[in-house]
């Protein structure tokens, strides 16, 4: 696979009937003479952003918030691989709202809090995971490495400070592992780390969505440890600079009303959203209807609760590893009052009820080639029966829950298990291996021999 493309800058003009005086974002000459320009930073390979990033801009939705209110906005949208150069820009003045993951989401606030000028606030949660499924580590289809512990001493690629980085932080900590003695992170971003598994440079990859799942749809790794088994809520928000939040709130507003549309059309159309974001970024929509089709990334936008305190518990990790320098006061940092408006003008669900959503149920699910839409099971053996009996008709992609963890795997890359009558999905042998040592009469069998017995 090309490498992927580096940050591009895009610019869409919008007439709307509010004038720019006043406003803390210089005019814009390339467009009406009032124009206002407003840069979005995002991450549009990043699935748990496109709500808003990849999706929010593809579908306009944030243009036709900015057109209700009248007046010129030129929105500029920047891209990029990772949060920093996101946070990097915000701290320059160059961007005003951003989205990215809970640990480059709080280095941003610690770097920018102490200066009324930079400060930035959370508004917002673009995807989440109650158990921390959207952080994997990979290794080359070929190592012989069945868990996390066999990394030991190892060179494993990671972006410090990054979601990513943190999972593999704690796992190994959690293993009894020093995370800095123990093996030999390289810091490297994720492109570069997907190439240096490729060669062999590295023997496992950790990284954030959907780096993992679309490594391993074009064969090119193997999923080694789920994040969902740490059981640390993880997050993607949006970021905003709170002094461009105070006196453009109506801006502000907008963007998240936005974004409630968004996520509105990816709930109500997760395999049309799946394609567009595909077409867009150049990734395979089987990787990324992985992540946001139905069992996968929680797109609920509310600041919940458990999600908050794992925020303030990650401010552990990332003082060890230096990266905050300053504290960082989290309950001045997280602000849900503009999207609790934005619940209250767009209408619909309210702000109360997304608090209290549950997880996203379990679903086994089946992508035929050429099908409009998909095929859900209520078991893994029904689905495994579906594949079974296909026939001439080409399987796009199979998603199976992780029996123990709940993570959304593909069900050709899953290790499957006859546990009595059952056959049961695992995202990793590790997790498989821990089950047997629960129910020893457990037996590993091929995917084919599933569907067939599935078939019986």
């Amino acid at each position: 696979m090309p490498h992927l493309p580096r940050p591009a800058l895009a610019a869409l003009t919008v007439a709307v009937a509010v004038a720019a005086a006043g406003c803390s974002v210089a005019p814009d000459s390339s467009g009406p003479t009032d124009a206002t320009t407003i840069v979005v930073g995002y991450q549009s390979k990043t699935i748990d952003t496109v709500t808003a990033g990849t999706l929010l801009r593809d579908k306009g939705f944030f243009e036709k918030r900015l057109a209700a209110l009248g007046g010129h906005y030129r929105v500029e949208w920047q891209d990029y691989d990772t949060g920093a150069p996101i946070t990097t820009g915000m701290i320059a003045g160059k961007i005003q709202i951003g989205s990215m993951g809970d640990y480059p989401l709080l280095i941003n606030g610690s770097r920018t809090q102490q200066d009324p000028a930079t400060e930035t606030q959370l508004l917002s949660v673009t995807g989440s995971s109650a158990t921390g499924a959207l952080n994997d580590v990979v290794v080359a289809p070929s190592s012989p490495a069945r868990t996390l512990a066999d990394l030991r001493g190892k060179r494993i690629s990671a972006s410090v400070g990054s979601a990513g980085h943190g999972t593999l932080v704690n796992a190994l900590t959690r293993l009894g592992i020093d995370p800095v003695t123990g093996v030999s992170v390289v810091n490297q971003q994720p492109q570069v780390g997907a190439s240096a598994l490729d060669s062999g440079q590295v023997d496992g990859l950790a990284q954030f969505v959907a780096w993992p799942g679309l490594l391993v749809f074009q064969n090119r790794a193997r999923l080694l440890y789920d994040g969902g088994a740490l059981g640390i809520p993880t997050l993607h928000g949006v970021i905003a600079n709170k002094r461009f939040t105070d006196t453009h709130a109506d801006v502000v507003r907008a963007f998240l009303e936005a974004q409630l549309d968004a996520t509105d059309y990816l709930q109500q159309h997760p395999l049309d959203a799946a394609l567009a974001v595909a077409k867009d970024t150049g990734l395979p929509a089987e990787a990324v209807y992985l992540y946001n089709g139905p069992g996968g990334t929680d797109f609920d936008p509310a600041l919940r609760t458990d999600l908050i305190d794992a925020l303030r518990g990650d401010t552990t990790y990332l003082k060890s590893i230096g990266q905050f320098d300053h504290p960082l006061d989290v309950a001045r940092f997280v602000d849900p009052a503009p999207l609790q408006q934005a619940y209250a003008d767009h209408g619909g669900a309210t702000y109360q009820a997304a608090l209290a959503a549950g997880a996203p149920a379990r679903v086994n699910e089946v992508w035929f080639d050429g099908a409009t839409t998909t095929q859900t099971e209520a078991t893994p053996e029904l689905l495994l029966k579906a594949l079974a009996t296909a026939g001439g008709r080409k399987v796009r992609a199979a998603y199976v829950p992780d029996t123990v963890t709940g993570t959304r795997w593909f069900a050709d890359r899953s290790v499957w298990l006859r546990d009595g009558r059952q056959l049961l999905p695992f995202a990793t042998q590790d997790t498989a291996d821990r089950y047997r040592t629960e129910h020893p009469g457990a037996q590993q069998i091929s995917l084919a021999d599933a569907e067939r017995e599935a078939d019986r």
